[in-house]
């Protein structure tokens, strides 16, 4: 345990250096056991486990571009996303892995307990034990707090769930190297920080919003007319709300009852504007994402080295909840959103969502220009004095190459109207609380933005500076393209 973040930084540090990774692009012809089937030009893996990148034909989306084409991974096989938890003097910490990912655009980040798809914990790589996994496994090791089958990101995957778990031991666990315990109050701390802790981590702390109160009221009762008044008003219980939770369950059944999306996979061959050149796949035009081959080699992993494809995005996403305080509540602005691959079809979402460089003036989609995304201008013109929290966080780097988003809470001015599009609804935090303890429900994007704002310190932190560039470099990437 740490006395503090800046003896945190310091062992990080030293991990960070131990953890010698090497992360080379290689073209998609060369990629070892990797192949494009015959016929159907799908990229597999020659034991026909792992995931699959095929073809994915949207029609009737009812987003502002209705129909298209594109690639998409296809991962069967649900996951383990579990943090441990142990009191340590009356106090809860969380169990974390500094661990390395290919796709990490700062190499090695904070990942949870235990990180594993079934392939990886039943063996079939052939690599080591997967450590600290019979805690999630065993019936009665230890005391669930949280356990959801929940979406990943429903633009890049098909279907795909992983299985988000908290669960409370009294045992004497044995701390294995790179790993670590870190308290609430200290994980709040790093949160602050950019590229620091993982999208898997952030996804399984976002079923831990409910059990710590604002991080304001720990100290004293914040001010009713504040920003963090509002938000503890927000976060309790019995607090006032606009929309009552059968509103809210009837909106999100409303917007799937209004769902004309139509999908089906094909053969990556025949997704149209997209072709295999130059070692990668990559649209047409260049635009939303490129599907390129890494070799990785790292000593520290299950499997010391192995080759995959990964998806790199051609820009930064921005994904952002608009907040409003209605007699003195704050309350977020929550979309119910057509995901492409989830498998529930629509989802709540933030209120922006998107690839800002595909809605930008003179965008185009084949002959037809792009429309401009309700409220985005909002977000990206917000005032400083009017952004509550914003960090670029990387996403899943298991499968994504230097995916950032620019994460962000904005409250709107006080002449921001209550009324608002039919597919946007008002919500508590307690009320988003409520609804993440159950699968698809919350995208993954809105889980990671109800994590931040959870876990938000009373005030900024000044995170020091100990992970050297080498091993922290700021690098621009993006996620998912705005359509997809």
């Amino acid at each position: 345990m740490f006395s503090g973040t800046t003896d945190f930084h310091r062992w990080f540090e030293q991990v960070c250096q131990v953890q010698a990774c090497e992360v080379t692009r290689v073209p998609l012809d060369r990629l070892d056991g990797w192949s494009l089937g015959e016929g159907t030009g799908n990229l597999v893996h020659r034991s026909g486990r792992f995931f699959s990148v095929q073809g994915l034909d949207v029609t009737r989306s009812g987003r502002a571009v209705d129909a298209w084409q594109q690639p998409i991974i296809v991962q069967p096989e649900q996951g383990i996303l579990g943090i441990l938890v142990k009191e340590f003097g009356g106090v809860p910490h969380c169990l974390l892995q500094a661990k390395m990912e290919p796709g990490n655009a700062v190499p090695v980040q904070l990942s949870p307990t235990v990180q594993a798809t079934r392939s990886n914990y039943t063996g079939v790589h052939g690599g080591r034990p997967v450590p600290y996994l019979d805690h999630f496994l065993t019936p009665g090791r230890g005391r669930v707090l949280s356990d959801a089958l929940q979406s990943e990101q429903a633009s890049w995957f098909f279907a795909k769930r992983n299985r988000n778990m908290i669960v409370r031991t009294d045992e004497d666990i044995p701390l294995l190297d790179e790993f670590c315990w870190l308290s609430f109050d200290q994980i709040a701390e790093l949160l602050q920080t950019d590229d620091l802790i993982n999208m898997d981590t952030r996804t399984v702390l976002s079923g831990a919003v409910g059990l710590r109160p604002p991080a304001a009221t720990t100290r004293a009762t914040p001010d009713p007319d504040s920003f963090h008044g509002a938000l503890a008003a927000s976060w309790e219980p019995q607090g006032r709300r606009l929309n009552d939770t059968a509103a809210l369950l009837r909106h999100l059944a409303q917007a799937k009852e209004r769902c004309t999306l139509t999908r089906r996979l094909i053969p990556l061959a025949d997704t149209a504007r997209w072709s295999v050149r130059d070692g990668v796949i990559a649209h047409d035009e260049g635009r939303h994402f490129t599907v390129l081959g890494v070799r990785v080699e790292d000593s520290h992993r299950e499997v010391p080295g192995w080759s995959q494809p990964m998806f790199m995005p051609n820009s930064q996403g921005v994904a952002a909840f608009l907040a409003k305080r209605v007699d003195g509540v704050l309350h977020l602005l929550v979309q119910a959103r057509v995901e492409t691959g989830a498998l529930a079809r629509v989802e709540l979402a933030p209120t922006v969502q998107c690839q800002p460089a595909d809605h930008a003036p003179g965008a185009q989609h084949g002959p037809r220009p792009v429309p401009r995304l309700e409220f985005l201008d909002t977000v990206l013109s917000a005032r400083p004095d009017r952004i509550r929290f914003d960090t670029v966080q990387s996403e899943e780097g298991g499968r994504f190459y230097h995916a950032r988003i620019r994460y962000a809470l904005v409250e709107a001015d006080e002449d921001f109207p209550l009324q608002v599009p039919p597919d946007f609804i008002w919500m508590t935090v307690r009320q988003l609380i409520g609804f993440v303890r159950h699968g698809s429900h919350l995208n993954v994007e809105a889980r990671t933005l109800l994590a931040l704002l959870g876990f938000l310190p009373a005030t900024p932190a000044a995170v020091p500076a100990a992970v050297p560039a080498a091993v922290h470099p700021r690098q621009p990437a993006g996620t998912a393209p705005a359509h997809a």
